[in-house]
């Protein structure tokens, strides 16, 4: 039993979270977050759990492809596959530590775009500090679509 491979994406303010589940058994250990949001199911099934303060379970059930899973904010969760290839994705909105929508332009730095480097040189003059923005390359987006 291993944890599933992670691919990260961000785009506007949508953050993705690719996880792939080569064998059945990887698991997704248990975490929680402070709001909603939905992960598509898009290949295989999985048991998704909820779990208490113990880590023991409270609440399970079964999905299968293709689907979404509603992960209700402040409820510890796991995922497991149950068969091998499985794909999901957890979507949500950028936030800051406030909870507060992140607007795009202030994190992330558009892929495609005349604008390019300018929110790169606002961190940097205004922080002294590099700043890596959430961009991927076109062959990334192109091989996940």
């Amino acid at each position: 039993m291993k944890q599933p491979l992670i691919t990260l994406a961000a785009i506007s303010n949508v953050f993705c979270r690719l996880m792939y589940f080569q064998d059945e058994g990887d698991v997704e250990h248990g975490h929680c977050h402070t709001y909603d949001h939905l992960t598509l199911l898009s290949k295989g099934r999985v048991l998704y759990e909820t779990l208490n303060n113990l880590g023991e379970v409270t609440h399970q059930k079964e999905f299968v492809a293709p689907g979404f899973i509603l992960v209700k904010k402040d409820l510890q969760h796991r995922i497991t596959a149950l068969e091998s290839d499985t794909v999901c994705t957890c979507i949500h909105a950028l936030r800051t530590i406030d909870e507060e929508i992140i607007a795009p332009d202030f994190l992330i730095e558009p892929l495609f775009s005349s604008n390019r480097g300018e929110v790169k040189n606002l961190i940097r003059e205004k922080f002294g500090k590099d700043w890596k923005p959430l961009v991927y390359s076109s062959e990334v987006l192109q091989n996940s679509v």
